[in-house]
Protein backbone atom coordinates (compact mmCIF):
# COMPACT_ATOMS: atom_id res chain seq x y z
CA UNK A 1 0.00 0.00 0.00
CA UNK A 2 2.81 2.43 0.91
CA UNK A 3 4.69 1.68 -2.31
CA UNK A 4 1.53 2.37 -4.35
CA UNK A 5 1.11 5.76 -2.64
CA UNK A 6 4.76 6.59 -3.28
CA UNK A 7 4.33 5.61 -6.93
CA UNK A 8 1.25 7.87 -7.27
CA UNK A 9 2.97 10.78 -5.53
CA UNK A 10 6.08 10.29 -7.67
CA UNK A 11 4.01 10.20 -10.84
CA UNK A 12 2.19 13.40 -9.87
CA UNK A 13 5.46 15.15 -9.05
CA UNK A 14 6.96 14.07 -12.38
CA UNK A 15 3.88 15.27 -14.24
CA UNK A 16 4.03 18.67 -12.55
CA UNK A 17 7.73 19.00 -13.27
CA UNK A 18 7.23 18.11 -16.95
CA UNK A 19 4.35 20.58 -17.18
CA UNK A 20 6.51 23.35 -15.75
CA UNK A 21 9.30 22.56 -18.22
CA UNK A 22 6.92 22.67 -21.18
CA UNK A 23 5.63 26.08 -20.16
CA UNK A 24 9.15 27.47 -19.82
CA UNK A 25 9.61 27.19 -23.61
CA UNK A 26 7.27 30.17 -24.09
CA UNK A 27 9.04 33.48 -23.49
CA UNK A 28 7.44 36.11 -21.26
CA UNK A 29 7.31 39.91 -21.30
CA UNK A 30 8.72 42.17 -18.58
CA UNK A 31 5.56 41.66 -16.48
CA UNK A 32 5.81 37.88 -16.73
CA UNK A 33 2.97 37.51 -19.25
CA UNK A 34 3.50 34.84 -21.92
CA UNK A 35 4.27 36.07 -25.41
CA UNK A 36 2.36 34.76 -28.42
CA UNK A 37 3.78 33.25 -31.59
CA UNK A 38 3.27 35.17 -34.84
CA UNK A 39 4.57 34.63 -38.39
CA UNK A 40 5.20 37.09 -41.17
CA UNK A 41 4.97 35.29 -44.52
CA UNK A 42 6.94 36.95 -47.32
CA UNK A 43 8.45 35.91 -50.64
CA UNK A 44 11.58 34.94 -48.67
CA UNK A 45 9.68 32.55 -46.38
CA UNK A 46 8.04 32.42 -42.96
CA UNK A 47 9.58 34.59 -40.27
CA UNK A 48 8.70 33.78 -36.67
CA UNK A 49 8.30 36.31 -33.88
CA UNK A 50 7.18 36.35 -30.25
CA UNK A 51 4.83 39.24 -29.59
CA UNK A 52 3.32 41.05 -26.65
CA UNK A 53 -0.38 41.72 -27.08
CA UNK A 54 -1.87 45.19 -26.64
CA UNK A 55 -5.61 44.60 -26.74
CA UNK A 56 -7.11 47.18 -24.41
CA UNK A 57 -6.99 50.99 -24.42
CA UNK A 58 -4.36 51.28 -21.67
CA UNK A 59 -1.99 48.76 -23.31
CA UNK A 60 -2.47 50.29 -26.76
CA UNK A 61 -1.80 53.79 -25.41
CA UNK A 62 1.38 52.71 -23.58
CA UNK A 63 2.71 50.48 -26.36
CA UNK A 64 6.50 50.39 -26.36
CA UNK A 65 6.99 53.74 -24.62
CA UNK A 66 10.00 53.98 -22.29
CA UNK A 67 11.23 50.54 -23.41
CA UNK A 68 14.65 49.34 -24.58
CA UNK A 69 15.06 48.26 -28.22
CA UNK A 70 13.27 45.08 -29.27
CA UNK A 71 15.19 41.88 -29.92
CA UNK A 72 15.18 40.62 -33.52
CA UNK A 73 12.48 38.01 -32.83
CA UNK A 74 10.22 40.19 -30.64
CA UNK A 75 7.40 42.60 -31.34
CA UNK A 76 4.14 44.03 -30.12
CA UNK A 77 0.79 43.28 -31.75
CA UNK A 78 -1.91 45.90 -31.24
CA UNK A 79 -5.38 44.42 -31.60
CA UNK A 80 -8.43 46.60 -32.27
CA UNK A 81 -12.12 45.61 -32.06
CA UNK A 82 -12.88 47.23 -35.43
CA UNK A 83 -11.32 47.93 -38.79
CA UNK A 84 -10.52 51.61 -39.35
CA UNK A 85 -7.89 54.05 -40.55
CA UNK A 86 -5.14 53.99 -37.88
CA UNK A 87 -2.35 56.37 -37.04
CA UNK A 88 0.58 55.77 -34.69
CA UNK A 89 3.29 58.04 -33.35
CA UNK A 90 6.50 57.53 -31.39
CA UNK A 91 5.91 59.70 -28.32
CA UNK A 92 8.21 58.58 -25.48
CA UNK A 93 9.51 55.67 -27.57
CA UNK A 94 13.33 55.69 -27.42
CA UNK A 95 14.13 53.30 -30.27
CA UNK A 96 13.18 53.33 -33.93
CA UNK A 97 10.47 50.89 -35.04
CA UNK A 98 8.92 49.48 -38.19
CA UNK A 99 5.13 49.84 -37.92
CA UNK A 100 3.07 47.36 -39.94
CA UNK A 101 -0.66 48.02 -40.45
CA UNK A 102 -2.72 44.84 -40.97
CA UNK A 103 -6.29 44.20 -42.13
CA UNK A 104 -8.68 41.66 -40.55
CA UNK A 105 -7.52 38.84 -42.83
CA UNK A 106 -3.86 39.30 -41.88
CA UNK A 107 -2.81 41.11 -45.07
CA UNK A 108 -0.31 43.91 -44.67
CA UNK A 109 -1.99 47.20 -45.62
CA UNK A 110 1.05 49.49 -45.30
CA UNK A 111 4.37 49.87 -43.50
CA UNK A 112 5.99 52.86 -41.79
CA UNK A 113 9.73 52.13 -41.95
CA UNK A 114 12.23 53.37 -39.35
CA UNK A 115 9.79 55.53 -37.35
CA UNK A 116 11.71 58.34 -35.67
CA UNK A 117 12.15 57.92 -31.89
CA UNK A 118 10.18 60.39 -29.73
CA UNK A 119 8.42 61.88 -32.76
CA UNK A 120 4.82 63.01 -32.40
CA UNK A 121 4.28 63.07 -36.16
CA UNK A 122 1.32 60.80 -37.01
CA UNK A 123 2.13 57.82 -39.22
CA UNK A 124 -1.16 56.87 -40.95
CA UNK A 125 -2.13 53.40 -42.13
CA UNK A 126 -3.45 54.68 -45.49
CA UNK A 127 -6.21 52.09 -45.33
CA UNK A 128 -8.40 50.26 -42.84
CA UNK A 129 -6.47 48.21 -40.28
CA UNK A 130 -7.58 45.89 -37.48
CA UNK A 131 -4.07 45.20 -36.18
CA UNK A 132 -0.70 46.88 -35.99
CA UNK A 133 2.61 45.08 -35.54
CA UNK A 134 5.68 46.91 -34.24
CA UNK A 135 9.12 45.42 -34.87
CA UNK A 136 12.67 46.67 -34.42
CA UNK A 137 13.49 49.18 -37.16
CA UNK A 138 15.02 47.46 -40.16
CA UNK A 139 13.43 44.03 -39.59
CA UNK A 140 10.84 44.63 -42.32
CA UNK A 141 13.59 45.11 -44.92
CA UNK A 142 15.59 42.18 -43.54
CA UNK A 143 12.68 39.76 -44.02
CA UNK A 144 11.43 41.42 -47.23
CA UNK A 145 7.92 42.22 -45.97
CA UNK A 146 5.72 44.40 -48.14
CA UNK A 147 2.04 45.34 -48.49
CA UNK A 148 -0.02 42.28 -49.44
CA UNK A 149 2.17 39.85 -47.47
CA UNK A 150 0.49 37.87 -44.68
CA UNK A 151 0.63 37.96 -40.90
CA UNK A 152 -0.33 34.62 -39.33
CA UNK A 153 -1.76 34.87 -35.81
CA UNK A 154 -5.07 33.65 -34.31
CA UNK A 155 -6.34 37.25 -34.12
CA UNK A 156 -6.56 37.44 -37.93
CA UNK A 157 -9.14 35.48 -39.92
CA UNK A 158 -8.00 34.59 -43.46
Amino acid sequence: MLSRRLLIIGSLALGLAMSACAKSDVPVDAAGNPLEALKVVTASGEHEFWVEIADDDAERERGLMFRPPLEDDRGMLFQFPDSAERSFWMRNTPSSLDIIYIDGTGSIVSIAHHATPYSETPLPSNGAATGVLELRAGRVEEIGAKPGDKIVHPFFRP
